[in-house]
């Protein structure tokens, strides 16, 4: 195989991380989400929003790999190279949003995890990923987040003011992304990657529609717990279930609009779900799922 030059290489991943974002926006219908149809459950933000805060996040996706590829020390040490670098995208981000957050769960993720290609591939990893190369970049960012959630939210009870994440976890020891990070992902290894590669000859976007769903049915999302309470949670997982089960190529587009209403009515966006939908299209883009 001939190797690719490191900056040919860090354009490609970069790029991929900036599509699979277009991807996920670009997505349509999706319930209680922005999309190309409506804002769903938002008020502040539409399609054209997210289109500017990809675009403000562009430049940070490629340094997020540079520093990875260039990185010499511990994975720990990574991790904090980023999520320092991560603070400066954050505030492009809000610049280019007048101060909406439309990816900052997203921003922290790709920080850790384009940090975690960038270190593979500075060891000799290359795209196209097989599924062993994924798990490698998923095992390094493990590795990297190690300790996050004891870290970050050590002396919580001593603060006078928190943030949506820190009292998820006071009132209900939710570890939200941090967890999924310091666990290696597993809704990416164990759940979004296995049902991408299994159904890969369908049609993307009916691919995709599909996989939103699967993860709203299980995995733990802050924004739908912050807005509704553990209760709506618990409620949208079960009937994002009972939609993938009754879901086939005619009706799933019909079935997710009247979804959508649902969810704008009661004020929930699965937000969480979205943002580990494009980092599962991020890695299924390097593996040449799609």
């Amino acid at each position: 195989m001939t190797l690719k030059p490191m900056n040919e290489l860090l354009v490609e991943i970069a790029g991929q991380a900036e599509k699979a974002l277009l991807y996920e926006v670009a997505l349509t219908p999706k319930p209680g989400l922005v999309d190309r149809n409506n804002s769903g459950a938002h008020s502040d933000m539409d399609f054209f929003t997210f289109l500017d805060s990809i675009v403000s996040l562009s430049p940070y996706l490629y340094q997020y790999v540079k520093l990875g590829i260039e990185h010499k020390g511990t994975a720990k040490e990574l991790f904090h190279k980023v999520r320092s670098m991560g603070v400066h995208a954050e505030k492009a981000m809000l610049a280019a949003t007048k101060n909406i957050n439309t990816h900052k769960g997203a921003n922290f993720s790709f920080a850790v995890l384009l940090g975690a290609t960038g270190a593979c591939i500075g060891r000799g990893l290359q795209p196209p990923f097989t599924q062993n190369d994924t798990q490698e970049v998923l095992s390094y960012a493990q590795e990297m987040s190690h300790g996050l959630v004891t870290d970050d939210f050590a002396d919580l009870a001593a603060k006078t003011s928190l943030t949506y994440g820190e009292k998820l976890y006071l009132g209900y020891g939710i570890t939200g992304i941090r967890g999924e990070a310091e666990a290696g992902y597993p809704a990416l290894s164990e759940l979004v990657l296995p049902f991408l590669r299994a159904n890969q000859s369908q049609p993307i976007e009916s691919l995709l529609l599909k996989a939103l769903l699967l993860l709203m049915s299980q995995v733990e999302d802050g924004n739908i717990i912050h807005r509704g309470g553990i209760d709506a949670w618990q409620t949208v997982k079960m009937e994002a279930k009972q939609l993938l089960q009754d879901s086939h190529e005619g009706n799933l587009k019909e079935l997710m609009y009247s979804y959508d209403l649902v969810l704008i009515e009661r004020h929930l966006s699965p937000g969480g779900a979205a943002d580990l939908l494009s980092l599962g299209i991020f890695f299924a883009k390097l593996e040449n799922l799609f």
